[in-house]
C-alpha cells in the first residue's frame, strides 16, 4: 500500500514529478525545466490523460506537470478521476489562461502558462514541496490521534460509554439511544448524525464523540466519519475514487485508504 512519506523524508528525497502533455516539444522542454530544478527528478511522462492515469494509480509519483487541453481525458477531468487521499499535486501547465478558476477549485497548486518559464516552474515546485510536507505531517497526526483513540478506548472501564446522546429536534432537545445510530459526519466543530432517515446536527467535534462511543459498536472509516459497525452491508470499490462502505439505510460512506484494511478486514468477518 502506498502511504504519504513522513515530512523528514519529505525534506531529503527529490521530488518525484511526472510530465503529462500531448505535444512532444513541451515535454521535451518541461524535462529539461526538472533537469535543471533543485531538488526534482521527472519519473514518468505521458501524452494523454489515459496513460497519466495509469501512471499515477501505479503510485511514486509526487507531482504531476498537466497539460489541460487534451485528446480522450482533459487535465482537468484528470485530475477529478483521482482518488483525493492519494492523490499527487498537481500543476496545471497550459497556453489557455481560461481554466485558471476550474484547476484551483481542484486545489491546484500552481497555474503556469506556456512557454514555461524556468524560474517560475521551480518556484511552484518547491510550493509543491511545502504542501506534500504539510500533508504528510497531517497523515502523522491522524495517525497518532487514531492511536490515542484506541488507547483510551483500551483502558476506559467496561460499559462506560454513551448509551444515548441528547440531540437538538425541531426547537426542543431529546434522547437519541445509540444504538439508533447509523453514522456520524464531521462538519468542523460539529457532527452530524444520522438516525433512521434523520439527521441531527450536534455541535461536538467529531473526535470526542468517538471517544464517548463504544470502539467495539464503532468504527471511523474516515478522518471525517463514524459508522455503527453492524449498520455495514459490503465494500464497493470505486474506479479511480475512494472505497466505500455500503449501510443498511442504502447510504455510501467514502473510507480512508488507512482504513481500508480495517473495514475490509471487519466486512469479511462479518460475511463468514
Amino acid at each position: 500500500m502506498n502511504q504519504v512519506p513522513i515530512a523528514s523524508e519529505q525534506m531529503t528525497r527529490p521530488l518525484r514529478v511526472a510530465l503529462v502533455d500531448d505535444e512532444p516539444p513541451a515535454l521535451r522542454r518541461l524535462s529539461l525545466a526538472i533537469e535543471k530544478a533543485p531538488g526534482a527528478e521527472v519519473v514518468g511522462q505521458a501524452s494523454n490523460g489515459e496513460e497519466a492515469l495509469a501512471l499515477i494509480r501505479r503510485g511514486g509519483v509526487d507531482v504531476v506537470l498537466l497539460d489541460i487541453r487534451m485528446p480522450g481525458l482533459s487535465g482537468l477531468e484528470l485530475a477529478r478521476a483521482v482518488d483525493p487521499e492519494r492523490a499527487p499535486i498537481f500543476i496545471f501547465v497550459t497556453a489557455f489562461s481560461r481554466f485558471a478558476a476550474d484547476a484551483f477549485e481542484l486545489a491546484a497548486v500552481d497555474y503556469l502558462l506556456k512557454p514555461v518559464e524556468f524560474e517560475r516552474l521551480h518556484a511552484a515546485l518547491e510550493r509543491a514541496r511545502g504542501v506534500l510536507q504539510s500533508r504528510a505531517a497531517r497523515s502523522r497526526i491522524a495517525e497518532l490521534e487514531e492511536v490515542v483513540a484506541a488507547l483510551r478506548a483500551a483502558e476506559a472501564p467496561e460499559g462506560d460509554y454513551a448509551e444515548e446522546i441528547w440531540v437538538p429536534d425541531r426547537g426542543d432537545r431529546v434522547r437519541l439511544p445509540v444504538n439508533l445510530i447509523d453514522w456520524v459526519e464531521a462538519e468542523r466543530d460539529y457532527v452530524r448524525i444520522h438516525s433512521r432517515g434523520r439527521s441531527f446536527l450536534v455541535r461536538k467535534p467529531i473526535r470526542r464523540l468517538q471517544d464517548e462511543l463504544d470502539p467495539a459498536e464503532f468504527v471511523r472509516v474516515h478522518r471525517g466519519a463514524l459508522v455503527r459497525r453492524d449498520r455495514i452491508v459490503r465494500l464497493a470499490r470505486r474506479p479511480g475514487g475512494p472505497a466505500a462502505v455500503v449501510l443498511l439505510t442504502g447510504a455510501e460512506v467514502p473510507v480512508a485508504r488507512r482504513q481500508a484494511a480495517i473495514v475490509r478486514k471487519l466486512v469479511g468477518a462479518r460475511a463468514g
